[in-house]
């Protein structure tokens, strides 16, 4: 699949995978294993941005993945996340879609919006905004209209 069949059809709160369609390498072999994965991984769809122009610079239309958060102890340090755009030669499918009634929060209204939580529903939402804290989040319900749509199957019945 291509990145514009991801960036067209593919949900917010989605499980990417990309890869470069070479063959993992032996667990043995560290530094080829490591740089194998920076080409071949997975990762939520946490944004999409149209293409457009600043000046006399085209900016391509791209989408960001959350591959991981690293800390100790309840404590996030880092959060790790890859943009790809329309010249990724990089190959991508959807292994896993948001579940129907699963809540997603965003960080703001509107298209730079940025998925920054999948709550199963409405109180797990709640919860979680409670103890996060981010006061223009907006909180956007997974309808099976949404995912038939996202599926290219037309409205569910």
């Amino acid at each position: 699949m291509s990145w514009q069949l991801i960036y067209d059809n593919g949900p917010l709160g989605a499980i990417i995978r990309y890869s470069d369609g070479t063959p993992r390498p032996p667990e043995r072999h560290r530094r080829k294993l490591r740089a194998w994965e920076r080409h071949n991984n997975t990762g939520r769809l946490v944004k999409k941005q149209a293409g457009g122009a600043v000046g006399e610079t085209t900016i391509p239309a791209s989408f960001t993945l959350h591959e991981g958060d690293f800390g100790s102890k309840a404590v996030i340090v880092l959060r790790v996340f890859r943009t790809f755009s329309v010249d990724s030669a990089l190959a991508f499918s959807i292994t896993e879609r948001p579940s129907v009634g699963s809540i997603l929060v965003l960080d703001r209204p509107g298209d730079a919006g940025e998925l920054v939580h999948v709550a199963q529903n409405q109180q797990a939402a709640d919860e979680w905004l409670s103890r996060h804290g981010y006061p223009n989040a907006v909180l956007h319900e997974v309808t099976a209209d949404e995912i038939a749509a996202d599926r290219g199957e037309g409205r569910a019945a």
